[in-house]
């Protein structure tokens, strides 16, 4: 079958970055050239393209529909073009294997069970500020910890983690606890993202105020688990990331009561890059581990594979 040429290096590599930046300008200066220069190739990628890939209008750059597909399956392209040019540059298998994730995985997940991690060695992991950057072509990621499961463009996204939630609290802060009622008189801290106090109240069947449930300290679950540690409050835990925290009795379980179970990560990493042996590594063990523990996304899937 005959295949249509492709368009010019040049005029995909200005789009993606307009397309990133939503801004000529700024593709521009990354690129060390004009404005214009980035106007015309994207220009040549539309007429090559037969349609247009922004809608400019009022000084401002909007993707189309067809934009904004091209741009997502370009990203992983791009990302993993890079990657395989400097593993061929600095030879395959070296340098550091770029994990980034959440602050709560992390310190929470991760580090306890570095010693186990195949890439120990190689590891460099990044801490994202909220959510981990899903653009593999700026993250200078590898492979990121997603959070949930939704789909990333020209990625692999395998559910990881799934957790139901519970309360927890210090010791001290614990033994004065004896009914979920009574935790209406305590500073409840809550999750920024993904605050699921009011689904636990229903299913302890209490009655709460959706607003000023016995205060507020709104941060990421991390943040607020370490807040519960020093006493200042009752976080609602998520079981996969504070087991080992519970384990070591820095916090106390309150009640079996528990939320719902929900995908809270998920392993992603660019398509063109799933051959990678590494790429391979890092995945399989960060499945394994979560299989390990019983809060595996997919055990069906996880247990075929090995």
């Amino acid at each position: 079958m005959t295949q249509r040429p492709l368009p010019p290096f040049s005029a995909i590599r200005a789009f993606e970055a307009a397309a990133r930046h939503l801004s000529f300008k700024a593709a521009a200066e990354e690129l060390c050239v004009t404005p214009s220069a980035i106007s015309h190739q994207v220009r040549t990628l539309e007429d090559h393209l037969g349609q247009p890939v922004f809608v400019r209008a009022a000084n401002r750059l909007a993707l189309t529909r067809a934009g904004a597909e091209y741009a997502g399956a370009l990203s992983g392209l791009i990302g993993g073009l890079f990657a395989a040019t400097d593993r061929a540059t600095a030879g395959a298998g070296a340098g550091p294997f770029r994990v980034q994730a959440t602050a709560a995985f992390n310190a929470r997940w991760l580090v306890p069970r570095l010693e186990r991690c195949p890439l120990r060695e190689a590891l460099s992991v990044t801490t994202a500020a909220g959510a981990p950057d899903t653009d593999f072509a700026s993250n200078d990621a590898d492979l990121i910890v997603h959070w949930c499961d939704s789909p990333i463009p020209g990625c692999h996204v395998l559910p990881m983690l799934k957790s139901v939630r519970f309360p927890v609290a210090s010791p001290d802060v614990a033994a004065r606890i004896r009914t979920p009622r009574d935790l209406l008189r305590e500073p409840l801290l809550r999750d920024q993202v993904l605050d699921c106090w009011g689904d636990w109240f229903r299913a302890a069947g209490v009655v709460a105020p959706e607003e000023g449930l016995g205060g507020r300290f709104n941060a990421n679950c991390d943040i607020n688990l370490t807040a519960a540690e020093r006493g200042q409050g009752v976080a609602l835990a998520w079981d996969g990331i504070a087991r080992a925290t519970l384990e070591e009795g820095r916090l106390v379980r309150l009640f079996d009561i528990e939320t719902a179970p929900k995908v809270i990560y998920s392993v992603a990493y660019p398509e063109a890059r799933a051959d990678d042996p590494r790429i391979a590594a890092m995945r399989d063990w960060l499945l394994h581990e979560s299989l390990e523990d019983g809060t595996s996304a997919d055990p069906v899937r996880v247990e075929a594979a090995q």
